[in-house]
């Protein structure tokens, strides 16, 4: 694999540690900051709106270079996570996450349609799967070493940790990644302009739906493998690392899946597996080892359906790639909040910490038809 898409897995990485790092360290942070865990938990909130909101801010950068932009988000993800290691009040952590967010979407946008460009022929998928695997990785190694710095050291040393892995992201992507042109200009209307075809909607629709289906149980992965399979608090550091490697995994295999066949095929047969998934999640909850190996393979279609679609989606945003890719992001971000508030009130009707599983039925239904259509749409030509 060719170092200039190791330098985007590098920041990736460096971005999943920002977004997931602070549900592991987030008592660690409120009691340091002086706020109750529930405040807290705005921290996490704030990331996300970043990402929100600097996605589309894309549109104002479409004149710049590429290999220019991916520096300026790189540097943008160094200073928030550096501004984050010292802020003294819960205000400035707040602004600190946000500005973190920023540049997520956006990077993931700009990262996919260099992949590509840099990538041969037959390999361009699964070149942006490994771009996209940066973050995967990131929930074996990088998030549990954060949770260990935060509760041994610091919470300050993680977030200056993450920001000094930035700053080499920065060094690497201008040493290895070469110069890239902009992409045509097509004007503020043109880049909303792909957006009047149903191919990308459907491709969001898959991202939404599909990891909404899987996001509703693993948000409460905690208290379910506790109190519902009777793993112990510390059997959830080895089950934790479990669910980071079905994420790798998922997201290579579906990666090399996505260059031999049709990626809304690939997508669409990973989203109608978690019809058979979830409900086992579900039902096997009293047996320790089925739960142990789901645990895994939950995990791996989660990242099986987002990496290929990642890759698909630039293929449909034509004048507007960048846009495209970030929309990615977008979806995978509301989902995820979308899921778990779902399934926090299935929790809190009574219905077990279990239910999550089944909520997330419905949502692999409609991910999987919506690639279903999407594929057909590509072989009728349509």
């Amino acid at each position: 694999m060719k170092k200039s898409i190791l330098a985007l897995a590098f920041t990736t990485f460096c971005l999943g540690i920002t977004e997931f790092g602070m549900m592991g360290m987030l008592e660690e942070v409120a009691a340091g900051i002086g706020v109750s865990v529930v405040e807290a938990g705005h921290f996490i909130s704030a990331y996300s709106l970043g990402v929100a909101v600097g996605a589309p801010g894309l549109i104002l950068l479409r004149r710049m270079p590429l290999k220019r932009l991916l520096m300026l988000l790189v540097s943008i993800i160094c200073v928030g996570n550096l501004c984050a290691a010292v802020s003294p009040s819960f205000i400035t952590l707040l602004l600190s996450r946000f500005v973190s967010g920023l540049p997520h979407g956006a990077f993931f946008g700009a990262a996919a349609i260099v992949a590509r460009r840099l990538a041969p022929e037959g390999h361009k998928a699964q070149a942006v799967a490994v771009m996209v695997g940066g973050m995967t990785v990131a929930n074996v190694v990088g998030v549990p070493f954060a949770t260990l710095l935060s509760n041994v050291l610091s919470w300050r040393l993680a977030f200056g940790c993450v920001g000094a892995c930035a700053l080499i992201s920065l060094i690497c992507t201008g040493m290895w990644v070469p110069y890239i042109a902009p992409l045509p200009d097509t004007g503020m209307k043109g880049q909303f302009r792909f957006l009047a075809s149903p191919e990308p909607w459907l491709i969001y629709a898959g991202v939404f739906f599909g990891q909404a289906s899987v996001y509703c149980w693993l948000s409460y992965i905690a208290p379910f493998m506790t109190q519902a399979v009777h793993y112990t608090v510390a059997d959830m550091t080895w089950l934790m690392i479990l669910v980071g490697l079905g994420m790798v995994a998922g997201n290579a295999v579906a990666g090399r899946l996505a260059d031999r066949y049709p990626a809304a095929l690939v997508t669409c047969v990973i989203a109608a597996s978690l019809l058979v998934i979830m409900p086992a999640i579900y039902f096997l909850a009293p047996y320790r080892i089925p739960s142990a190996v789901l645990a895994f393979v939950a995990p791996a279609c989660l990242f099986g359906i987002g990496g290929p679609l990642q890759y698909l989606i630039v293929g449909y945003a034509r004048g507007g790639e960048m846009l495209g890719g970030a929309g990615i992001q977008i979806a995978f971000n509301v989902s995820n909040a979308v899921s778990a508030s779902l399934g926090g009130v299935a929790i809190s009707h009574g219905l077990g910490v279990a239910s999550p599983a089944l909520i997330g039925v419905p949502f692999a239904a409609i991910g999987a038809a919506a690639l279903l259509i999407l594929y057909r749409k590509e072989n009728s030509g349509r």
